[in-house]
């Protein structure tokens, strides 16, 4: 696979105190199968999908019992210059630069307004062996409640370019404050932000839902609930694809989605 652009998510993981339980879970819904556990990093075990790495799980450190969620990296050229763009562009650094073996160089940071991200700055480990197709990532959003604070930071951050979407109600767009970032033009996105309305519980921060592709939405989250996961939103159609909001059983909230199911015409953008 390419390299990843500077800003293009290009890696996935979670901690998960039942970690054999998170592993019968996504395994069950997305079909992955699981590597050994590397103990000289914690145990952190890569799952795989028709072979191809395409994200982590982890036990918490001990002490560190944190709710589960799932954690996007951006790839970076060099963790240590990003770090201080974050700094200066209104962020804080959570876990600062830190090189892991040789594998890479990782970070964890926030943005302004609360969402939780990661950079990653390859070595050995490239990313994602595999993307857009089933058992693999999508696609990501940043809802939050202050989407200028938000925009502000990833355009300071990373070199993205933007483009609004435009209200209408033909495909129930009028309310809706949607940006999508691209790098190396506007024919790539890779990253979408959503403004949180009055539907989110006001206790609920900003944060990075990810999506799987999945060949059934449905029967995805049918599966999701059977395990003991919960529906948060959909299955909805979309020109994008039919997808639905989950959470897992022990709490860590993605996305799935069906792109082979398309409905209704994509919005019109305006650069931004």
């Amino acid at each position: 696979m390419a390299e990843f652009k500077e800003g293009a998510p290009c890696w996935l993981d979670a901690m998960f105190s039942d970690l054999e339980g998170a592993k019968a879970f996504y395994g069950d819904v997305l079909g992955w199968t699981f590597g050994e556990a590397s103990t000289e990093y914690g145990n952190y075990t890569q799952a795989y999908s028709d072979g191809k790495a395409v994200a982590a799980v982890v036990p918490p450190m001990p002490g560190g019992e944190a709710p589960s969620q799932w954690c996007l990296y951006f790839a970076s050229p060099d963790a240590a210059a990003t770090a201080e763009k974050v700094k200066a562009a209104g962020g804080e650094l959570l876990m600062e630069p830190m090189q892991v073996g040789s594998f890479g160089t990782m970070l964890i940071a926030k943005e302004p307004s609360g969402a939780v991200f990661g950079v990653w700055q390859p070595g050995d480990h490239k990313g994602f062996e595999k993307m857009g197709e089933p058992g693999s990532y999508a696609w990501a959003e940043v809802f939050t409640r202050e989407p200028d604070k938000a925009d502000g930071f990833l355009s300071k951050v990373f070199p993205y370019g933007a483009q609004q979407m435009e209200a209408g109600d033909d495909h129930g767009t009028a309310d809706m404050d949607f940006k999508v970032f691209s790098v190396g033009g506007k024919d790539n996105p890779v990253l979408g932000r959503m403004k949180m309305g009055d539907e989110f519980p006001p206790e609920l921060p900003s944060y990075v839902q990810v999506y799987f592709a999945v060949p059934n939405c449905d029967e995805a989250v049918a599966k999701t609930k059977a395990l003991g996961g919960k529906l948060h939103f959909g299955p909805m159609d979309s020109p994008f694809g039919r997808f639905a909001a989950v959470a897992d059983p022990q709490g860590a909230v993605f996305a799935v989605i069906d792109m082979s199911t398309t409905v209704g015409e994509m919005p019109s953008m305006s650069d931004a």
